[in-house]
C-alpha cells in the first residue's frame, strides 16, 4: 500500500471531516498495520478486496488485540476504502461488503451520588490548591465535560456573570455549557486573588499558559495526565480510589441527570454527543441501577430477570 494513499485520507479526516488529532493518529497506526500485514503487503491498496481486509481483522484477533480496537481498525480501513473508491474513478468500496465487528454494549460505570459527594467534599482548606482542585472536581462533575475540554478552556471562555462556558469539543465543535452553581461558586473562588494568580508565573513560557483556566502548579497549563492524577489523588483520600478517574465523573453526571428526569436530547448536548444514540448508553444504566435495588429490597425480586 503506498503510504500517499493512507495520507491522503487522514488529511481529507482532518481538513474536511473536522477530527480530532487523537482519532487521526490511532487512524494511522490503524491504516499502517494494516499496509504492513505480511500476507497482504504485496497487494495494493486499491486492488485489496473485502476477503484481505477480512483476513487482516482475523489476524488481529488472533493476535489478542482488543475488540474495540479492531472495531476501530474495521471503521479506519472501511473509511479508506469508502474514500478511494470516492476520490478515484473505476475503484470499488471494497469495505462496504465487510460487516462491523460486534464488540457488544459497553456500559458506562458511574458512581453514586453519595460517592460523589464523598469525592467533592475530599477538598478542604482555602489555600489555591485546594481551590484549584475543588474547582476542578466541581466543574466535571457538574458540566459533564472531557478532561480534554477542562484542561483546554481559556480565560475568555468563561461568563460567570452568566454561568455560562464555551467548550471545545470533539472535531473542534463549540457548544455552550452552563455552569451550576456549585461549579460557578468554586470557579470564582479559584479566579479570585489567592487562587490562580498564586501559581501565575512572573512570566510566562507561552501565551497559551497565560490564558489557561487551570493550572499547575509550575504556572502551566494544566495537562489531561496533571488532571487525572489530581482526581486520582482526591479519590484514594476518601476510599474511592479503585473506581473513580475523570471520565466517571462525565458518566455519573449524564446518569445521575437521567436518574432524576432530565430529558436524553438535553443530556446529548450537555456532553457533545453526535449521536443520541451515545447518549442512549446512560439510560441502560439508569434502568440496571433501577433493578438492582428492586432485586435488592422486593422480597420477591427473584421473579425480575437480570
Amino acid at each position: 500500500m503506498h503510504w500517499t494513499e493512507i495520507d491522503e485520507f487522514l488529511t481529507y479526516l482532518v481538513a474536511e471531516r473536522g477530527r480530532s488529532r487523537s482519532t487521526v493518529e490511532a487512524y494511522r497506526r490503524d491504516l499502517r498495520r494494516y499496509a504492513n500485514d505480511g500476507a497482504l503487503r504485496e497487494i495494493a491498496c486499491l486492488d485489496r478486496a473485502a476477503g484481505d481486509i477480512e483476513r487482516h481483522l482475523d489476524g488481529l484477533r488472533s493476535g489478542g488485540f482488543a475488540a474495540a480496537s479492531i472495531a476501530r481498525s474495521a471503521a479506519a480501513i472501511r473509511m479508506m476504502h469508502r474514500y478511494l473508491a470516492l476520490e478515484r474513478e473505476g475503484v470499488l468500496d471494497v469495505g462496504a461488503r465487510v460487516e462491523s465487528p460486534n464488540v457488544g454494549r459497553s456500559l458506562p460505570k458511574a458512581i453514586s451520588e453519595d460517592q460523589v459527594a464523598q469525592l467533592l467534599s475530599s477538598v478542604t482548606g482555602d489555600d489555591a490548591v485546594a481551590r484549584r482542585d475543588s474547582a476542578l472536581l466541581e466543574i466535571l462533575y457538574g458540566t459533564g465535560i472531557r478532561i480534554s475540554e477542562l484542561t483546554g478552556l481559556r480565560l475568555g471562555d468563561a461568563d460567570l456573570d452568566s454561568r455560562l462556558i464555551r467548550v471545545l469539543g470533539k472535531g473542534s465543535k463549540e457548544r455552550i455549557v452552563p455552569l451550576g452553581r456549585h461549579a460557578a461558586e468554586a470557579l470564582v473562588r479559584w479566579l479570585a486573588p489567592g487562587g490562580r494568580d498564586v501559581m501565575s508565573p512572573e512570566r510566562w513560557r507561552n501565551r497559551t499558559d497565560a490564558d489557561a483556566v487551570i493550572l499547575s502548579q509550575r504556572g502551566t497549563r494544566l495537562t489531561r495526565q496533571g488532571a487525572w492524577l489530581i482526581v486520582s489523588r482526591r479519590a484514594q483520600l476518601v476510599g474511592l480510589g479503585d473506581v473513580v478517574h475523570p471520565h466517571v465523573l462525565r458518566h455519573s453526571c449524564a446518569t445521575h441527570m437521567l436518574d432524576h428526569g432530565a430529558d436524553l436530547r438535553a443530556v446529548q448536548e450537555l456532553l457533545g454527543h453526535a449521536s443520541i444514540s451515545t447518549t442512549q448508553t446512560y439510560t441502560f444504566v439508569a434502568t440496571e441501577r433501577l433493578f438492582e435495588s428492586y432485586r435488592a429490597a422486593h422480597p420477591r425480586a427473584e421473579m425480575v430477570p437480570r
